[in-house]
């Protein structure tokens, strides 16, 4: 399978990203920004996407998304998305995080950054695309030189990083979460439930 046909997508952030990797070339892409509803619009996005194309679903030969870090109910639609549709369609889906995506086709040693809000930044560090260490959350300030962006549009990257895996044993796209939720368990007890 030396020219696969590639779908990826991407609400790990305040959007919506999907694009169309077939026979080696970018397709077709999109992204909206979006500080919500990503839910409702992922499943029609991918439609537009595979018909600018000229593809159906059942030429995929699998599934790209961004596992994150990121947005937690971002990652966990896009995630979800990918587990269902790969059970659906028979095809591997494969997560790709986005500090990797930042760091494809660069050469030499590059620090790979997400905001992480509260002025803190998710990092990474990578040589020639290869991943040097684990991801960590730390102080914006102390990341220096550290870049935030694809030479590629996200979508796109992804796919051609997915591309480069398809064929070899991956595991089931999981949410790369680096710290814990923002939202905390209720402190009040769980009601009791009266029985008849």
């Amino acid at each position: 399978m030396s020219v696969p046909t590639i779908l990826a997508f991407d609400t790990s952030a305040a959007h919506c990203a999907a694009a169309l990797l077939r026979a080696g070339t970018i397709v077709a892409s999109a992204r909206e920004e979006m500080a919500k509803g990503q839910a409702e619009r992922l499943m029609p996005l991918l439609e537009e996407i595979l018909a600018a194309g000229g593809v159906a679903w059942r030429d995929l030969d699998a599934l790209a998304v961004g596992i994150g870090p990121g947005n937690f109910t971002g990652i966990r639609i896009s995630v979800a998305c990918a587990r269902g549709l790969a059970l659906g369609l028979g095809k591997p889906a494969i997560g790709v995080s986005t500090l990797e995506a930042q760091a494809f086709g660069r050469i030499g040693d590059t620090l790979s950054l997400v905001d992480a809000r509260r002025d803190q930044a998710y990092a990474q560090r990578f040589h020639d695309g290869s991943a040097q260490s684990a991801p960590v959350v730390g102080d914006r300030a102390s990341f220096a030189n550290g870049i935030e962006s694809c030479i590629a549009p996200l979508a796109d990257t992804l796919a051609r990083i997915a591309a480069t895996r398809l064929g070899t044993a991956q595991p089931r796209p999981a949410p790369l979460y680096i710290r814990a939720a923002d939202a905390a368990p209720p402190r009040d007890p769980a009601p009791v439930i009266l029985e008849e």
